[in-house]
């Protein structure tokens, strides 16, 4: 019977065992538990294909799927001081900054780039919500700043994709004076009559909800995401009173008429180029002339001026031959 024991019985098992699978390859949807396989949430722009929920996104990700070709170039924001309170919790402030960097593969909360959405040059700037909660510290006061001066240096409108929760505790008062400095920013743009359009993805909250993210000449939301200052847990311990439903998520805004859409995040590109071409007096984007998705666009494209010129084409030839 050994051999049975030995061999047979091993060679059952290997057959028939279940082969691990990486734990990379699903998603779990957190609002209706459904697994997901990996591609496909990332080709739906991280949204569940069973419920719709719109999943966190990083910057990157969303500018790859915003502009055209995937093709932007990132603009450079000045450097903080570093860690100016010495500030200390249960961490160094250091060493939670090296901890979330290490985590998003990012320096900071939030990404500037420039580039094209539908042949339409435009500033973009996006938060992180997976470093440090995409909380507002003197380098996103810094980013924004920085992505307002190019917009009014190229003369282009500037897009927010807002996500925090809030100041970051660690920079105590500085992170908070970056509520004054974003609102400047913002009024360079409006002095300069360029558009400042905001998406407001989940969650925006706390002083984010209270400075740049609310003074968008369009607001913009994506469905379900909770826009606040105080929390509503918050509020309900406070006024010791049950909260409606939905309250402060985008739907419940809509209706109170603090925003002026709520998009979904797969159709937010052509809502962003409609706008855009409207504010910035521009004839409607023509469908034929947009780059086909992943379609790479020179980073330098041809003037108007060089355009063909079928007498020349003809006398090069002639001239080879």
């Amino acid at each position: 019977m050994n051999w049975i024991t030995n061999y047979v019985r091993p060679r059952i098992n290997s057959i028939f065992s279940r082969r691990e699978v990486p734990e990379n390859l699903w998603t779990k949807c957190d609002e209706c538990g459904t697994m997901l396989f990996h591609r496909e949430v990332s080709d739906n722009l991280n949204v569940c294909t069973n419920c719709g929920h719109h999943m966190n996104i990083s910057p990157r990700e969303r500018f790859h799927a915003l502009f055209d070709g995937g093709v932007y170039s990132e603009v450079k924001v000045p450097e903080p001081v570093a860690d100016p309170l010495q500030f200390r919790d249960q961490k160094k402030y250091p060493e939670r900054m090296k901890a979330a960097q290490k985590a998003t593969g990012e320096h900071e909360a939030m990404l500037v780039a420039s580039g094209e959405i539908g042949r339409t040059p435009v500033v973009a700037a996006a938060q992180n919500f997976a470093f440090m909660g995409g909380s507002m510290g003197m380098f996103v006061g810094n980013a924004i700043v920085a992505a307002a001066e190019e917009a009014v240096k190229l003369g282009r409108p500037l897009i927010l994709f807002s996500a925090a929760g809030g100041a970051r505790m660690q920079e105590g008062i500085l992170s908070l004076m970056q509520m004054p400095r974003t609102t400047v920013a913002v009024q360079m743009l409006k002095e300069a009559g360029l558009p400042y359009i905001v998406v407001l993805t989940h969650p925006t909250t706390g002083g984010v909800t209270a400075s740049y993210a609310m003074l968008g000449d369009v607001q913009i939301a994506e469905p379900n995401a909770l826009i606040c200052f105080a929390g509503p847990r918050v509020i309900e311990q406070t006024i010791r009173e049950k909260l409606p439903e939905g309250f402060q998520r985008a739907e419940y805004l809509l209706e109170h008429g603090m925003l002026d859409r709520v998009t979904d995040r797969r159709a937010m590109r052509d809502e962003l180029i409609s706008i855009l071409r409207m504010l910035m007096g521009l004839p409607p984007a023509v469908v034929a002339d947009l780059p086909a998705p992943g379609e790479p666009v020179a980073a330098n494209p041809p003037k108007a001026d060089e355009g063909t010129d079928p007498g020349k084409d003809a006398k090069k030839d002639k001239a080879k031959a």
